[in-house]
Formats: C-alpha cells, sequence, structure tokens
C-alpha cells in the first residue's frame, strides 16, 4: 500500500500535468516546485501529513482539483493545511498591493504546520528569482520580506532561511548592475501597509 506522502505525490504530479503546467522562468514540469518545497518540509519533519500537503499545495489553486477532492483522497487534515495554503483573494480588492495584503492576512492565520510549508514555498520561489526576473524581484522580494513577518509560527530554521534568501536578494538588487537604492525598497513597501 503506498503511503500518504506517495498518493499525494502522483496525485499532484498527474493534476498539475493535465493542466501541462510549468514554471513560470525555466519551462520545467511544474511538478519540480511542489518537489523543492516536500525537500525543504523535511529538511525539518517528517510529519507525513505535512509532506501531503506540501506535494498538494498548488493544487487548488493552479488545477481543476478542489478541496472537497483533496479531503476524500487525502482526508480532512491535509485538506485543512492545502485550504490554509491556497490563495483566496477577495474580488473587491482592485490592485495588487491590496489583493496581496489580503493573501498575506490570510497566511497569517494559518496553523504553524501550514505556515512552515508556506515558508518553504516562499524559499523555492525566491531563491533564483533576481537570476530570471531582476525588474518583477524588486515588487516580489518587498511583498515576500512582509508576508515572512507574518508566518513567525511556521518552523523557526525555514523562517530564518527565507529571511536570509529575501535579505540577500535586496542586497543584490542594490548593487551594480541593478543599482536600486534602499529607499526604493522602503516606498515600495509603504504602498502596502498605506
Amino acid at each position: 500500500m503506498l503511503s500518504l506522502e506517495e498518493r499525494a505525490r502522483r496525485y499532484a504530479t498527474k493534476a498539475h500535468a493535465e493542466v501541462d503546467q510549468r514554471r513560470k522562468y525555466t519551462n520545467e514540469p511544474y511538478i519540480v516546485h511542489p518537489a523543492a518545497v516536500v525537500e525543504l518540509v523535511r529538511s525539518v519533519t517528517d510529519n507525513e501529513t505535512m509532506l501531503a500537503a506540501a506535494w498538494l499545495h498548488d493544487t487548488v489553486e493552479d488545477t481543476a482539483s478542489t478541496t472537497g477532492d483533496i479531503e476524500s483522497h487525502f482526508g480532512l487534515e491535509v485538506a485543512r493545511l492545502v485550504a490554509m495554503l491556497t490563495n483566496t483573494t477577495p474580488s473587491q480588492a482592485t490592485n495588487r498591493a491590496a489583493r496581496k495584503m489580503a493573501h498575506f492576512r490570510h497566511s497569517a492565520h494559518a496553523s504553524p504546520d501550514a505556515q512552515t510549508i508556506k515558508l518553504a514555498d516562499i524559499i523555492d520561489n525566491t531563491r533564483s528569482i533576481i537570476h530570471y526576473d531582476p525588474h518583477f524581484a524588486r515588487v516580489y522580494l518587498v511583498e515576500k520580506q512582509m508576508q515572512i513577518d507574518l508566518l513567525k509560527q511556521g518552523d523557526p530554521l525555514l523562517w530564518q532561511q527565507a529571511s536570509t534568501v529575501i535579505t540577500e536578494g535586496i542586497k543584490q538588487l542594490s548593487q551594480p548592475p541593478h543599482n536600486i537604492p534602499p529607499s526604493w525598497f522602503t516606498k515600495q513597501a509603504a504602498k502596502y501597509v498605506g
């Protein structure tokens, strides 16, 4: 009999492949991202429910799967974690800052286990953003810096790793060839709190 994690891996692989979802900058099959998130989560826990949810964390957001599908296949605990990790942007959010803040508040109310998975997600998404899209990275890194400030209940090692990746990315953008002044990042952050 297959383990909960292996069933989740197979389900996520199939769900993302059915919509031919690919990584934005590399065009790799999307499942490489959940796989990386799983390995980051595995570095701090062997909790199979968390590992299953890490495999499935983008299925409701990006495929035809619903939270009900996840619950029927993997149980209520996994479905709850996936729901906590699913971006639920309100329709009244009119601009990027408003949409992101709504998503950040949703993440902030997630359980410590879900916050740990979210930190792993942020780490994997942030690691190469400057290399592939330095222009978007300017906004993205400010957003992620604000988001992790709301994820302090997640695993402290992953929180520190996320913080370091974001800080190093901002530092890299402030140096040649980008030369973005630190005041620019401060002004960007003000859009989200102002």
